[in-house]
């Protein structure tokens, strides 16, 4: 399995067009799984749920996918993990469930090495964290495609993005709830340290 941890702005067409040669690879054999650390440029994308009215404004550029789940927003200070794993190989019996269970878990246990709870909630994709006033607010969206039981897309934390760029859309469709960040929180970390958590945690999710 190969590890990507990229320092510069990757655009999103690139990405996916790499992301979709690499699973082909995985499919046939001739290529590694890999995980993909980046940032993106600002932009938002829509997912296979994705509602028209939930696109608010569309000052950045907008994408829509094959991952699931509704709009989202990618940016600086955002570390997205695509994630490209063969479940057949890694599963007695392939079970999406299971694997967005340890996408959660990958996030959860990312956060917990920098003192931050992350939580799970039922009806409610990504990774949320209680606030001191009782709000919830989102730190992690997770999108998912699988083609042929191989993963692509994956995880964005984040780190220390500008929060007013989500307004220009209704995050994974829930009005109910903020976003949030590590430096929002008070939580002062770089990006390397965020990718060697990321390293650490999924060694321990997915062995």
């Amino acid at each position: 399995m190969e590890w990507i941890l990229d320092k510069n702005q990757v655009g999103y067409e690139d990405a996916h067009s790499a992301m979709e040669a690499r699973v082909a690879g995985i499919r046939e054999n001739t290529a590694d799984e890999l995980v993909w650390l980046l940032e993106h440029p600002p932009l938002y994308t829509g997912g296979t749920s994705a509602k028209e009215g939930d696109l608010l404004d569309d000052r950045f550029p907008v994408y829509q996918t094959g991952r699931g789940g509704q709009y989202t927003y990618h940016g600086p200070g955002q570390r997205v993990g695509y994630v490209m794993l063969d479940l057949k190989k890694r599963q007695q019996v392939p079970d999406i469930k299971k694997y967005v269970w340890q996408l959660e878990e990958w996030i959860i246990r990312t956060l917990a090495k920098f003192d931050v709870k992350g939580e799970r909630r039922e009806g409610r994709v990504g990774i949320w964290v209680v606030r001191d006033n009782a709000k919830e607010d989102k730190i992690a969206a997770i999108g998912v495609r699988v083609r042929h039981w191989v993963t692509f897309h994956g995880v964005a934390i984040n780190v220390n993005p500008d929060l007013s760029h989500y307004s220009g859309i209704v995050p994974c469709g829930i009005n109910e709830h903020g976003v949030t960040s590590l430096a929002d929180l008070g939580v002062d970390v770089s990006m390397d340290d965020v990718d060697a958590a990321m390293q650490s945690a999924f060694a321990a999710v997915f062995g």
